[in-house]
C-alpha cells in the first residue's frame, strides 16, 4: 500500500498536493522534523518561495539528512517548484549562492532576462525528451502550471526528463534514479497534472 508523504513548509502548495493525491485515490500524509519517515513508500518536497528561505528552514529543522536519507533508501522522492530547485546542488536566488540537497547534478539560476516577463507565471509547454514511469501515459508538448522566476541548469543530459521554452529552455523535469522534480504545479495543472501525481504516487522508484 502507497503512504505518500508531503514535506510540511511553511510557505507552499501543501493543501493542492495533499488534495490532488486525494482526489487520485490515495491517502496522503503530512510530515516534518518529527515525524518517523521509515513508513512512508513516498515523499513529496512542495515549496513555494525564496530557495535559501527554504533550505535555511530545512536545516533549522534537522529535515536536509532525513530527505537524504529517504532519497537514498531508494523510495520515490518529489520535489515540487522550489523543491524541484533543492534537489540541486545550489542556486544563486538573490545574489546569494546557497547550497541545496546535492541529489542531482544541477544549479539553479535566474532565467535570463531576455524580454520575458519575470516571474513566468502561467501554462506553458512541457517538451519530453526521454521516456520515463512518471510520464508514461501522457502526450507529448501538453501544458502545465508554471510560477517562478528561477530555473534549472542539469550538469548532465541524462537526467533531463523535459525541457520548457520561456524565452530560452529551462530543465521542467528532472530525474536521477528513484528522484524527479517538476519545476511546475503539477496539483494545479488539471487532468494531465493529476496523471503525473498518479504515476509518482505508483511508482516503484525503479527506471
Amino acid at each position: 500500500m502507497e503512504r505518500v508523504g508531503i514535506l510540511r513548509m511553511p510557505l507552499g502548495n501543501l493543501q493542492s498536493v495533499w488534495n490532488a493525491l486525494h482526489v487520485s485515490g490515495f491517502d496522503p500524509e503530512y510530515v516534518d522534523e518529527q515525524s518517523d519517515f521509515d513508513h512512508l513508500t513516498h515523499l513529496i518536497i512542495p515549496g513555494v518561495g525564496h530557495f535559501k528561505a527554504v533550505m535555511d528552514h530545512l536545516v533549522s529543522k534537522g529535515l536536509p539528512d532525513k530527505i537524504t536519507r529517504f532519497a537514498q533508501s531508494g523510495r520515490p522522492t518529489l520535489g515540487i517548484c522550489v523543491g524541484m530547485q533543492l534537489l540541486g546542488k545550489s542556486s544563486n536566488e538573490g545574489g546569494v549562492n546557497s547550497a541545496g540537497l546535492g541529489l542531482v547534478d544541477a544549479v539553479v539560476t535566474r532565467l535570463p532576462d531576455d524580454g520575458q516577463v519575470l516571474p513566468h507565471v502561467g501554462w506553458s509547454t512541457v517538451d519530453l525528451k526521454r521516456d520515463h514511469p512518471v510520464t508514461q501515459g501522457l502526450k507529448q508538448g501538453r501544458d502545465y502550471y508554471f510560477v517562478h522566476s528561477y530555473g534549472m541548469k542539469a550538469g548532465s543530459e541524462d537526467i533531463v526528463i523535459g525541457t520548457t521554452t520561456y524565452g530560452s529552455d529551462f530543465v521542467s523535469i528532472v530525474g536521477k534514479g528513484n528522484v524527479v522534480g517538476f519545476q511546475f504545479h503539477p496539483e494545479k495543472s488539471q487532468s494531465n497534472g493529476l496523471h503525473l501525481i498518479t504515476n509518482f504516487a505508483l511508482w516503484d522508484g525503479q527506471c
